[in-house]
């Protein structure tokens, strides 16, 4: 056999192939080498890795800016619309109505003196006559009576001469019976003669006295009959019944052809001259309103009459309904009353002249009775008020706070006296100064000291309602 055997160096010198084992351990050999080269680097560098530094975190808020400014208090309240003055109608006189007037119907304007009705006069027109009849019999008795007592006056004055010269005759004959001139027989008939003459002088006196009485009698019934004819006339004037001033009919009862009694309401009517509002407002919201130098001292009649020209209060009047928005100028009257007991508000009545004169169709409506209505009162303007958005008054256990943005945007917690709450708006009484930082963003937690990151809003309008606060 001839077989060909290698040598065996040539056999051990053929290289053998990797294992996986050794390939893993080359593939861990490059990030080790870029970790030791990074090291090396930095520690020739002598830097070190710069450490995480903590920042503080700013809350958003927004702020005003608050100044002193001028404030009118207002006041807001509601009520109904009413005439000023209501009439009714009412049958003085009984009868029948003959006469009614064609326009008097329910929502009609009449102007003042219109004739509304006419009662029948005719029983008043015969009773009228009897009056005017015995009026002229007693005085033509008067007159008779008068004529006599001249007559008897004069028959006096011839007695009275009669008597004296029956008296001279009977001292005449007295002396010339002394005298034994005379027979006695002629004495005792001048004395009978001077006798009848002073009776017939008493009886002129007491006819005289009589007629006074009579006359006294026939004068006291005359002015009974004419008394009676007085309310005769004024029972006539009482059968027309006339509209004392200008008015709306609010109310119609009798037809024409119907008999009244007196007392029937004939019809009702609201005067279109003045209407008037019994406004209710909280006592909180007039407060504010009452100037601080006002001296009412004690509170008398005249000093209430007095009151709404010293408050001064100026009075609109609104209707405000969906598109609609009119406004009548009014003024304060006076106070209502009493107190409402459920609600607790005070009434002010307030009163528009003229309702009816700016009206116009489709535009404008009349202040007409039964509008439900909102009634403005502004008092005296008040100088210097600090005046801060409501949703910036912080309620505490102890009171009213506010959250300030100090000097260095940090927030302070800082308590202040409230004054009065005018619309969305708090009037600041105390513990606040003039051109401070006032938060009005809700903070959830609001910690002292914590910083702000502010953002200025543009100062509140003027407020246009007014209430009390209540802290």
């Amino acid at each position: 056999m001839n077989a060909t055997v290698p040598p065996p160096d040539a056999a051990m010198s053929a290289p053998a192939p990797p294992s996986p084992r050794r390939w893993r351990r080359l593939l861990l050999l490059p990030p080790l080498l870029l970790g030791v080269a990074l090291l090396t680097w930095q520690i020739r560098a002598d830097r070190a890795p710069d450490a995480p530094v903590a920042s503080e975190r700013r809350v958003a808020v927004e702020v005003v800016e608050v100044e002193p400014r001028a404030l009118t208090p207002r006041a807001v309240g509601y009520g109904t619309v009413a005439p000023a003055r209501t009439w009714r109608a009412t049958a003085e006189v009984p009868g029948r109505i003959v006469e009614r007037h064609e326009r008097l119907e329910r929502g009609r304007l009449l102007p003042a003196g219109t004739l509304l009705a006419q009662i029948e006069r005719s029983d008043f027109e015969l009773a009228a006559a009897r009056a005017r009849a015995e009026i002229r019999r007693l005085e033509a008795q008067i007159e008779q009576l008068e004529v006599r007592r001249e007559n008897l006056q004069r028959s006096l004055e011839i007695q009275q001469r009669a008597v004296r010269l029956a008296e001279a005759d009977l001292e005449r004959q007295r002396q010339l019976f002394e005298r034994g001139n005379t027979s006695e027989a002629t004495v005792d008939q001048a004395e009978t003669e001077l006798l009848i003459r002073r009776e017939q002088l008493q009886n002129v006196r007491s006819s005289l006295a009589e007629i006074a009485p009579e006359i006294d009698v026939r004068e006291a019934d005359l002015e009974v009959r004419r008394a009676e004819l007085g309310d005769t006339e004024l029972d006539l004037e009482r059968t027309e019944i006339y509209l004392p001033f200008d008015a709306r009919v609010a109310e119609v009862a009798v037809e024409q052809g119907e008999y009244v009694s007196p007392g029937t309401v004939v019809a009702r009517f609201d005067s279109v001259e003045r209407a008037e509002v019994d406004a209710q407002f909280a006592l909180s919201q007039l407060r504010p309103l009452i100037p601080d130098d006002l001296e009412l001292g004690r509170l008398d009649i005249r000093s209430l009459a007095e009151l709404p020209r010293r408050l001064g209060f100026d009075a609109k009047v609104r209707l405000s309904e969906r598109d609609l928005d009119v406004v009548w100028e009014a003024r304060f009257e006076r106070p209502s009353d009493r107190i409402d007991a459920q609600t607790r508000t005070f009434g002010l009545i307030v009163a528009v002249d003229d309702p009816y004169s700016m009206a116009r169709p489709g535009d404008r409506p009349p202040l007409t009775k039964g509008m439900f209505v909102e009634v403005v009162l502004e008092g005296r303007p008040l100088a210097d008020r600090l005046v801060v958005p409501l949703e910036a008054v912080r309620r505490r256990d102890r009171g009213a706070a506010l959250y300030l943005a100090d000097a260095d945007d940090r927030l302070e917690i800082r308590p202040v006296i409230l004054g009065p709450v005018i619309d969305e708006h708090a009037v600041i009484a105390d513990g606040l100064d003039g051109g401070e930082r006032v938060v009005v963003s809700d903070l959830q937690p609001a910690v002292a000291g914590m910083a702000l990151d502010i953002t200025v809003r543009e100062p509140p309008p003027e407020p246009t309602a007014l209430s009390e606060a209540r802290p």
